[in-house]
């Protein structure tokens, strides 16, 4: 099977946009990752899209109206979504496209515009719930959520405050990502427990923000990736799993659906002890405490200790001198740069590119990290999605 590289990524900021239109935040991001890496549209083969459902852009046939914008005029294109977890499964989708050697190169799209769901995205989210069994009681994301981090917290006997500190790290991360929306060097974990309470334990600084933005990503077969750049970054696994979509019957204090992937994505890496193998993680956290259930999840930190891990300084961006340490999501995460569904799980993908070529600037881990894994999360809480990448 050939391997399959990442050569080029762009982003655009992370903000609410009143000018730009869709198609115009995902050709952005898409010239970008192209001229990023020297290649034009003419070197594209296929393109894959990943967004969310077409309330969220507020137009009809999504799909077909982002596919210009994404580059896809005249040339194959598929979309795909899994919620939260598209961002990943998108470069999952490109990557096969091209290890199945039909194609040379794929250009990799995410693009969310939530601002223009009116009145706001969680009248949208209602409707993905069970027309019969659920709908009636009229759910929301954030009480689904408050029940699970409420489980988690419960089963491990978990203090708020550990959990708070993820959302003081990810913010002070993001004050360093030229396209974060909530970057905050001086945020501490009493702001964050002091702030609104939305569902109990669930605060308004425990939730990453509403966004509009987009990501791209440049795929190449092993031939193509040499010749268009000398520091290729490899996609070594890929992993995704999917549990019931009734989140009533499941024990919401761990996601089996993340370990799924994940040991999917090793096998295929050749990876056997991933706390020692694994150099700097992405994990998807739109809520602080989906970070370390997640790092859970992935194999990274023992069930119920992250927010130990967390609190002791082991997913810092810059604690060398922890024996074990991890750094998690040094861009910034969900929780500081933004949430654009599809994008954000883009942004970790294009977040690991960066730091294995050294290039992330001021938030560039230290030690010349080998290997990074980025994970994403979504629908009914029932998605696991994951992308293992090495230099």
């Amino acid at each position: 099977m050939p391997r399959v590289a990442i050569v080029g990524a762009g982003m655009t900021k992370f903000v609410r946009r009143a000018q730009e239109t869709a198609k115009e935040l995902a050709w952005e991001a898409a010239s970008m990752a192209l001229e990023s890496c020297e290649m034009t549209l003419d070197d594209i083969d296929c393109v894959v899209l990943g967004s969310a459902p077409d309330a969220f852009d507020a137009v009809h046939m999504k799909s077909e109206y982002l596919s210009d914008g994404a580059g896809a005029w005249g040339k194959p294109y598929i979309r795909c979504y899994v919620g939260g977890g598209t961002g990943v499964f998108a470069v999952i989708q490109g990557w096969y496209h091209v290890a199945s050697g039909v194609f040379d190169t794929c250009l990799v799209v995410c693009e969310e515009k939530m601002s223009s769901c009116m009145p706001h995205p969680q009248g949208a989210f209602l409707t993905i719930f069970d027309h019969t069994t659920e709908r009636p009681l009229g759910p929301n994301l954030l009480w689904i959520f408050a029940l699970e981090m409420n489980a988690y917290m419960n089963r491990y006997g978990l203090r708020k405050e550990d959990i708070a500190y993820v959302t003081v790290k990810n913010r002070r991360n993001a004050a360093d990502h030229p396209c974060a929306l909530l970057g905050d060097p001086n945020i501490t974990v009493q702001d964050v427990l002091n702030s609104e309470v939305l569902a109990w334990p669930v605060q308004r600084l425990d939730v990453s923000p509403i966004s509009d933005g987009a990501v791209a990503i440049v795929l190449a077969a092993e031939h193509v990736a040499r010749r268009v750049t000398n520091k290729p970054v490899w996609i070594e696994g890929v992993g995704w799993a999917l549990d019931t979509a009734y989140w009533t019957n499941r024990d919401l204090s761990y996601p089996v659906y993340v370990e799924e992937a994940a040991r999917m994505a090793y096998k295929m890496a050749g990876i056997k002890e991933p706390r020692k193998e694994i150099h700097i993680v992405e994990p998807y956290d739109p809520f602080d405490y989906k970070e370390l259930h997640h790092l859970e999840g992935l194999l990274l930190a023992d069930r119920g200790k992250a927010p130990e891990d967390a609190a002791r300084g082991r997913f810092d961006r810059d604690k060398e001198s922890e024996p074990d340490w991890l750094p998690s999501s040094p861009s910034g995460g969900l929780l500081g740069v933004g949430n654009p569904i599809a994008a954000a799980g883009l942004m970790k993908v294009a977040e690991i590119f960066w730091q294995l070529r050294g290039e992330a600037g001021k938030r560039q881990v230290p030690g010349n990290p080998k290997r990074g894994l980025a994970q994403a999360w979504g629908d009914l809480m029932q998605v696991g999605t994951v992308v293992i990448l090495g230099i």
